[in-house]
Parts: structure tokens; C-alpha cells; sequence
């Protein structure tokens, strides 16, 4: 059965574990993710290790069966995301050339003032930050609603000494109470956890807080629907790319990362955090709010999807 006749039988009759699945490792993935979305743990687990069997040469299939498995048999919540394997994640592999090319991306346009101010809104732990910041900054805003990434912010401009403004709260809490006068306002990897439906007024208060507006986000096809065949043969091949990043660490960041973040997007009972959509839909937003002068230029081709970078004067 192709997954385009799996999905139509899932669309008229919904999910129903008494179908018949045939012998194509990709058929009985697509199947295992039907399980897993609707919580038939097993089934999904049992699903997986007959695809990796049938295609052992497919990370995707070994390691997705390798995780559920563990699912099946502890629950999500114990195998979920672990800190050691994110922080193996993100300083490893595509990471490092994708954060260069970002920070440098940031630098060159602090580059173009003699004097600034600079407010980053999402600004995590500082990865694209720091490494970007020079001395002619006067003034530096950080945004960031995790205390934890701010706790380890505060830590590492305390050692290079650089005085900032910090505000624990979301982009939203904070363009409602903030009183702008920002040369630059940035916003690296961030702004996809934001709603669609807040968008346009954050970045309208935005365009009235600052003088430019710099967005980086990956360049992602858009598809409405969870179980759309095309979307599961997206992921897959994106995630078969990011695998093979991560080959020489024992499975951490594949366990410990990637394969919950990649099941994640088929898991109906998941509260959703993320909002990716095209570049070209950023920078519509981008001219819609007021912005001017609005370009758009790639940054790095990353295994998930290619970073741009947005730009716009207020």
C-alpha cells in the first residue's frame, strides 16, 4: 500500500490498528507514526523494528525504532529531550558552521554604526549573541522567558564583563511595556515559537521600538496537514541528512534529541511550541508591519532547512 492510499483510508476512517500493513519498510513507518500519534505505543514500536528490519540501512527507521521501543516500555516523558544530548546537538555538527555564519551575519550589521544599541529577543544562553558582539554596543537588551537560559546568559557576559538590560518574560510582555530606542532589534531561531496569530502585532510594536529589525529562521515548506505523505517524506530525508552529522557519539544526540524532536511532530496529545513557516511568509509579515527596505539573503545551508537572514528599517 502506497502512503498516499494509507492516508486516504486514514482521512475517511481515521486510525484503525486492524489494517493490513504490507511489507514496505516506508509503509509500515508511516504506520508506526499513525500508531504513535494516537498513543498505541506498541503497535508504533512494533511497527518501527519491522521497517529498520526491512531497511537496516535507514538511520531514521533503526534509531526511531530503538527510541520507541524505550516509549513502549517507559513512557514518553521519561525518554524525552535530555539536556547532555542537546548541548551535544547544538555545539556539534551542522551547529557550528550555522551559529558562525549567524553571529557573523549579526557582527557585519553592528559593523555598519559607529555607536548602537542592540536589543536580542530570544537570546537563549547568548550561541549566536556573543559571539557577534563588539565594542561599539551601548547599550544591550536581552529578552528571554527561560530562566535557566538566562541564568547561564547573565553567567557569561558577568565574564567578559559586558553590562546589559534583561527582561524574563516573552517578546510579547516585553514590547508592552518597553520604551524603544533600539539602533537593532534581532531575533535569531526565536520568533517560530510566537503564534501566527501574534505575529503581526509583536512585530508592529516592534517597527515602533527600533530603527531595524534583523529575523533569522530556516526556510521551511509549509504543509497543513500531520500525516500529509509529502510532510513524512520531508521530515524523513531532512532527519536522514541530521543523522548522519551525529555518528561517533554512541546515539546521545539521536536518542536523547533528534528522535524525540522528529516524533514530536506527529504526536497529536503534544502542546505545540513551534510555528515554522516559509521565508518568504517572514518577510511578508516583516512588510506588513511597516517595515521598509525589507530584504531577504540565505545564510547557511543547514540540514533541516537553508537559514536566512530578514532585514527591515522601521
Amino acid at each position: 500500500m502506497s502512503l498516499e492510499q494509507r492516508w486516504d483510508l486514514y482521512q475517511e476512517h481515521g486510525y484503525r490498528a486492524d489494517q493490513p500493513i504490507g511489507a514496505d519498510p516506508l509503509d509500515q513507518f508511516y504506520a508506526a507514526l499513525l500508531a504513535f500519534g494516537h498513543q498505541d505505543l506498541a503497535r508504533a514500536a512494533e511497527l518501527a523494528r519491522q521497517a529498520a528490519a526491512g531497511d537496516p540501512d535507514d538511520r531514521v527507521f533503526t534509531e526511531a525504532a530503538a527510541y520507541l521501543n524505550r516509549v513502549a516500555g517507559q513512557g514518553k516523558h521519561s525518554v524525552y529531550v535530555s539536556g547532555d544530548a542537546f548541548a551535544a546537538f547544538i555545539g556539534g555538527g551542522g551547529n557550528v558552521p550555522l551559529y558562525a555564519a549567524t553571529s557573523a551575519a549579526l557582527r557585519a550589521a553592528y559593523d555598519e554604526y559607529e555607536r548602537l544599541d542592540v536589543l536580542d529577543i530570544g537570546v537563549g544562553n547568548g550561541h549566536a549573541l556573543l559571539p557577534a558582539l563588539t565594542p561599539t554596543i551601548n547599550r544591550l537588551g536581552v529578552v528571554e522567558p527561560s530562566a535557566a537560559l538566562l541564568a547561564e546568559l547573565h553567567a557569561r557576559l558577568d565574564a567578559s564583563g559586558r553590562s546589559r538590560e534583561a527582561f524574563a518574560g516573552t517578546a510579547q510582555e516585553f514590547a508592552h511595556h518597553d520604551n524603544g530606542g533600539w539602533t537593532i532589534m534581532q531575533a535569531t531561531y526565536s520568533l517560530h515559537s510566537i503564534p501566527p496569530d501574534e505575529r503581526p502585532g509583536l512585530l508592529r510594536r516592534l517597527r515602533d521600538l527600533g530603527q531595524r529589525l534583523l529575523i533569522v529562521e530556516f526556510d521551511v515548506p509549509e504543509f497543513t496537514a500531520m500525516y500529509d505523505p509529502a510532510r513524512v517524506r520531508d521530515i524523513l530525508g531532512r532527519y536522514e541528512r541530521g543523522l548522519a552529522e551525529y555518528t561517533d557519539d554512541g546515539g546521545l544526540v539521536a536518542q536523547g534529541f533528534l528522535m524525540p524532536v522528529l516524533l514530536g511532530y506527529f504526536d497529536q496529545t503534544a502542546a505545540r511550541t513551534t510555528y515554522e513557516q516559509p521565508i518568504a511568509a517572514w518577510a511578508d509579515l516583516v512588510r506588513a508591519a511597516g517595515f521598509t527596505a525589507v530584504e531577504v539573503r540565505p545564510l547557511y545551508d543547514y540540514w533541516w532547512a537553508t537559514a536566512c537572514l530578514v532585514t527591515g528599517s522601521g
